[in-house]
């Protein structure tokens, strides 16, 4: 394996010197590439080894991706131990591209943000690849299924280790496509073939921003290499800066789920449920985070372009817990809290230097603590017959205690109750948020107090209350294979929060993000923290005086909802509006393209051929073959050139 081709790294937030050279590979750095590798391996052996793989291809699909977190994990620890400026490696694999002046090496970049994203991906999607196993037991398409979640291993592995924005975006397209597949994987249904479309088509609105982006960097500073794009930001000016951090938003936007490109995400629980717990937990949705902090020397030069991230991470967090607060799908509840956890992450990423670390310790929780839920949400449905409507739950506490308690513990860390890890990470965006601006923190404070109220409401529709089971269900504990995952991140989500002790993840990705940046608040920080600790017991006060174990919950949807139910339901009428925006105007267009083409365009060249072909068949009349007839028009003609002839010849 090659050593060493690049010439630098990232420049730290708001630094403009030379960048500093990484380490070149030894060691066990020299297996960097294997990460990637294994679980490539993994979806090429199943996806094309076929029937002959039927028996033990979960085992191989499960095997793969551990082995990429145990070598992810030894290199880790090897970082750990290197000086604060030297924890950054990369690897050269092969030359992808030469054209000219432009040339992209397929090189590999491990250091603090990109050994964070890789430990997650493959220590969480191996505990999603373990559950799996006893979740699928009974699909005849097990091991294909299997093939495609290494798939999508892997390209998120791309996404986060490469070191050029244009490898990027080779494993963000990836990730489009393992996604498409996994959405729709029962494709047999309607439903699921539709919803995968829509994510498809969604995310490619997301995709033009990233191959836009990628051509602007190419156009102005002659590469799209993370070092030559840090390195000429100083150089360029704030308007080039804006439209490229505008342009990198909207990518986000698109796999992150974020307004407006949220629309996919709650259509995509018609995959699998480790599929949902894949996509929101370790891979799809946490790579437009990974884009904005990544890319933070961007942001940095570009105020307006920084502003927009945090607005649109503002809104998506209201807007994501609104949603959730309406829906009985219980896979569709824990949606919309994906997608105002991920709007918390934005908001924080937006901030700058006082919420770079903040978004990606929130990104590292909420890995925990929804991949627990989400296992659980399957767990609940494996006990109810693949029911998905909490109204059809209640008091499953006692029938699937296990998967009860891991629950809680996910419960406890989303909601931010004292000493689990979203108690930690989320305090610290909303603190950030007051730092920056008093309207952004209000807003994340109110999202919190939310977010309260709809898991709370998650919580007592599923496992307290009356039962509300139908006759056919027996409820039942999931087998060993699917609980044991639960346990491991049951306890993520209590301990996940050491890693802010001592500032560890702020010094931790420093190296690049740059250091952090500290705002006055308007009341000391422990005041903050009773403040939101109280918000939050709020939100889970009204929703128990609602839904608590005396009220009584009915098994249908109420005849009579309020306008804001309504639309909450509705997902905010946000395929309205896309439809509205956007479907309409262009079936429109194509009907009035369609009109033009047929009427006007083919409706000219028709009238010509038709008057050609009418001229012709009269002219033909003239051309009858008879000797005499031509004879006959030859003497009157005759007779007409003499008569003419005599007429000028006496006049």
């Amino acid at each position: 394996m090659s050593p060493l081709a690049l010439s630098g790294t990232p420049l730290a937030s708001g630094e403009a010197g030379v960048p500093v050279v990484p380490t070149a590979v030894d060691g066990v750095f020299s297996l960097l590439w294997l990460v990637v590798a294994l679980p490539a391996l993994g979806a090429l052996v199943l996806l094309v080894g076929g029937r002959r793989t039927d028996r033990w291809g979960h085992l191989l699909g499960c095997a793969m991706p551990i082995g990429s977190f145990l070598l992810a994990l030894v290199m880790f620890v090897q970082l750990l131990g290197r000086d604060h400026e030297d924890r950054q490696v990369a690897q050269t694999l092969w030359t992808w591209l030469d054209v000219g002046d432009y040339t992209v090496q397929m090189g590999l970049l491990f250091d603090p943000l990109s050994a964070l994203f890789v430990l997650l991906i493959t220590g969480v999607g191996s505990l999603i690849h373990i559950y799996s196993v006893g979740y699928m037991a009974h699909d005849d398409r097990r091991r294909r299924f299997f093939g495609y979640l290494n798939l999508f291993v892997t390209a998120m592995l791309v996404l986060v280790l490469a070191d050029d924005y244009l490898a990027v975006f080779l494993g963000w397209e990836g990730v489009g496509l393992a996604s498409y597949l996994l959405i729709g994987f029962w494709a047999h249904k309607d439903s699921a073939a539709t919803a995968a479309n829509k994510a498809f088509v969604v995310n490619r609105v997301g995709d033009l921003g990233m191959s836009l982006a990628v051509m602007l960097m190419v156009a102005t500073f002659g590469t799209s290499s993370f070092v030559g794009v840090s390195a000429g930001m100083p150089e360029t000016s704030e308007a080039v800066a804006t439209v490229l951090g505008l342009l990198l938003l909207l990518a986000a936007c698109g796999k992150s789920a974020q307004v407006p490109l949220q629309s996919w995400l709650l259509d995509a629980m018609e995959g699998p449920t480790p599929v949902s717990a894949l996509i929101h937990a370790a891979t799809m949705v946490t790579a437009g985070v990974y884009l904005v902090v990544r890319s933070n020397f961007v942001y940095e030069l570009a105020p307006v372009a920084q502003t927009a991230v945090v607005i649109v991470g503002l809104v998506t967090l209201l807007v994501g817990a609104v949603i959730g607060c309406a829906k009985d799908d219980i896979k569709k509840a824990l949606a919309g809290s994906t997608m105002s956890q991920i709007g918390y992450m934005m908001l924080a990423a937006g901030i700058g230097p006082a919420g770079y670390a903040f978004a990606i310790f929130h990104l590292l929780t909420h890995g925990f603590f929804k991949a627990n839920m989400f296992l659980g949400a399957g767990s609940v449905m494996h006990a109810t017959n693949d029911d998905v409507d909490m109204r059809h739950y209640g008091a499953l506490r006692k029938a699937a205690p296990i998967t009860f308690a891991t629950f809680a513990f996910g419960y406890l860390a989303i909601i931010g109750f004292p000493g689990f890890s979203g108690f930690f990470s989320k305090d610290h965006i909303i603190e950030a948020a007051f730092g920056e601006n008093w309207v952004y923190g209000v807003g994340a404070l109110l999202g919190a107090g939310i977010t309260a109220f709809y898991m709370t409401r998650v919580m007592l529709m599923t496992f307290f209350g009356e039962r509300r089971w139908r006759p056919d269900v027996h409820p039942h504990e999931s087998p060993a294979v699917m609980t044991t995952p639960l346990v491991v991140l049951a306890a993520g989500s209590l301990v996940g929060g050491v890693l802010i002790l001592g500032d560890w993840i702020v010094e931790w990705l420093e190296p690049v993000v740059g250091p952090e940046e500290h705002h006055e608040l308007f009341v000391p920080a422990i005041v903050l923290t009773g403040l939101i600790v109280l918000t939050v017991l709020a939100g889970v006060a009204v929703a128990w005086s609602r839904y608590g174990p005396s009220q009584t919950i009915a098994d249908t949807a109420p005849t009579r909802v309020s306008a804001a139910t309504r639309a909450a339901r509705a997902d905010l009428y946000g395929d309205a509006l896309n439809e509205a925006v956007f479907m309409r105007p262009g079936q429109k267009l194509t009907a009035a393209l369609v009109y033009v083409d047929d009427v006007l365009i083919d409706g000219t060249v028709n009238a010509l051929a038709a008057l050609v072909g009418g001229t012709s068949g009269t002219a033909r009349r003239l051309q009858t073959g008879f000797v005499r007839s031509y004879a006959l028009t030859m003497l009157g003609g005759a007779l007409l050139a003499i008569a003419a002839t005599l007429a000028v010849t006496l006049s």
